[in-house]
């Protein structure tokens, strides 16, 4: 029987009071000529009435009904949702890094233009790139960002490139950052071993090129080997490699993105330097050039003298500012506490350690379920549920069955282009005994698919609420408590 829990509302009790407010320092008669009438409540705001314990009770009550990376096996493909150590959530609390203001002058903040300048140097290093900007405060941003350099270099160059090529098996992110910013999307198709179809390509590509936008290894956890040779077709026609570092945790200090060809490149510091990621934000997107780029990039630029940071607003050929003040500060210093703890072996075990894990995952799970692109695969890979298909079972079934043994499912259904897909990328945290814990249950649940469906398409039976009718909770969503 499922355990429902009231709303703070539905134990509220009036008089009953969780705090004592301190007397309010602005006289009654004085707030009438301080607030405007039509922004007074005419009744007192219908708040819970609760003891301080029971508010503590219900919210940690909460909490534990969350499932996090922090409390189990998080295996969501694409997003790497990383352990962060908590030893950059206590650096980016330092005095000296979280009790600066964005608006003190250069010479108040040596230590924060340091620490971002290096960054920019680290990121630079690893990405085979010639500058960075920290100023993007997500990937999709870092995209935004990248295309409206891209768009700033063909102009300067007395070109008007408006159209961005992007593989169908792309993140969804890339199309749309294009048209954000104003450009034409050609869609290519991919070959069946999941691969850039080249003939396509030279098909698309053209004087009206402005780049191709590429994630390597791509959203089906496959690295191009062809990268070379895409590269070459795209410079020939006069476009840009654009590279979306959203999957930059299973090459980085193993090959860089600028040596394979790329002009422009964005970093996920949330998902490749072990900062937080999801519910919004923050988040960092930092995005690096090719020197004939360089010019472009937003302002203000951190310089260095050789003994003084400061910022630099005098760049004519500057996009100009694409966020406040000089991005997530907090994200980014988390991000350059975790390159100064690894260092470059460090980086490069870690995603030597997250090919590893999802090639072992794979390797262990073929058998019951079907593998699409059956070959090595890099920090992700892709199953589907056709073999459970003979059962009446999908793969949304798969995931929700999942949660009945504790696991957080994969990410379904996309890439796109993989029928009823499962992507599950363990990252490079996780040891071999919580896979062989999460591959078991995958098997015992591939099992179940064969002696009797009735429990798995019915799941989840443990959770707090049963299976979800999504397509309405998508469509009519309620987001808010009534009365």
């Amino acid at each position: 029987m499922r355990k429902t829990k009231a709303l703070i509302f539905e134990i509220s009790k009036a008089g009953r009071c969780g705090l004592d407010l301190p007397k309010c320092d602005v006289p009654e008669e004085a707030i009438d000529s301080l607030i405007p009438q039509e922004f007074l409540r005419k009744e007192p705001a219908p708040l819970p009435e609760i003891s301080q314990l029971d508010l503590m009770r219900h919210y940690t009550q909460l909490s534990q009904r969350n499932f996090g990376v922090d409390s189990g096996f998080y295996p969501l493909g694409s997003c790497t949702m990383k352990y962060n150590p908590k030893v950059n959530e206590d650096v980016c609390r330092y005095p000296g890094f979280s009790l600066v203001h964005p608006l003190q002058q250069p010479e108040t903040v040596q230590g924060a233009l340091e620490l971002l300048y290096d960054m920019e140097q680290y990121l630079a290093e690893i990405a085979g790139m010639d500058a960075i900007t920290m100023q993007p405060v997500a990937g999709a941003h870092g995209e935004l960002t990248g295309l409206k350099l891209i768009r700033a270099y063909h102009r300067h160059r007395g070109e008007m490139r408006t159209k961005v090529i992007v593989p169908d098996s792309a993140h969804g992110t890339n199309p749309a950052s294009a048209a954000v910013c104003g450009l034409e999307i050609v869609e290519i198709k991919s070959n069946e071993d999941g691969s850039i179809n080249l003939g396509a390509l030279r098909a698309a590509v053209g004087k009206d090129t402005a780049a191709l936008m590429l994630t390597n290894p791509s959203t089906l956890g496959l690295f191009e080997t062809n990268i070379e040779e895409i590269a070459s077709i795209v410079h020939e026609a006069g476009g840009l490699l654009y590279y979306d570092g959203a999957n930059a945790n299973a090459i980085m200090g193993i090959v860089r993105p600028g040596d394979m060809g790329f002009d422009v490149v964005h970093f996920n510091l949330h998902k490749t330097f072990g900062t937080p990621h999801g519910g919004g934000g923050p988040g960092a997107g930092a995005v690096g050039v090719k020197s004939s780029l360089a010019s472009y990039l937003p302002t203000p630029i951190i310089t260095f003298d050789g003994s003084k940071y400061d910022l630099d607003y005098n760049r004519p050929e500057s996009i100009g500012k694409v966020h406040s003040f000089y991005g997530n500060f907090g994200v980014i210093v988390r991000g350059y506490a975790y390159i100064r703890a690894l260092g470059p072996d460090g980086l490069r075990q870690a995603s030597e350690d997250a090919v590893m894990n999802a090639n072992y995952c794979l390797s262990q799970l073929k058998e019951q379920y079907h593998a699409p692109f059956d070959r090595f695969c890099m920090h992700e890979c892709i199953l589907n549920s056709k073999k459970q298909a003979q059962y009446g079972i999908h793969t949304l079934d798969l995931a929700k069955r999942l949660l009945d043994y504790g696991y957080h499912p994969p990410t379904i259904y996309f890439p796109m282009i993989v029928e009823e897909a499962m992507m599950i990328e363990p990252t490079d945290t996780e040891s071999k005994e919580t896979l062989d814990a999460f591959i078991d249950v995958m098997i015992k649940i591939a099992q179940e698919a064969e002696s009797d469906a009735t429990e798995i398409k019915s799941a989840p039976h443990t959770t707090v609420v049963g299976r979800l009718d999504e397509t309405l909770a998508a469509r009519k969503p309620v987001l808010r408590w009534k009365a």
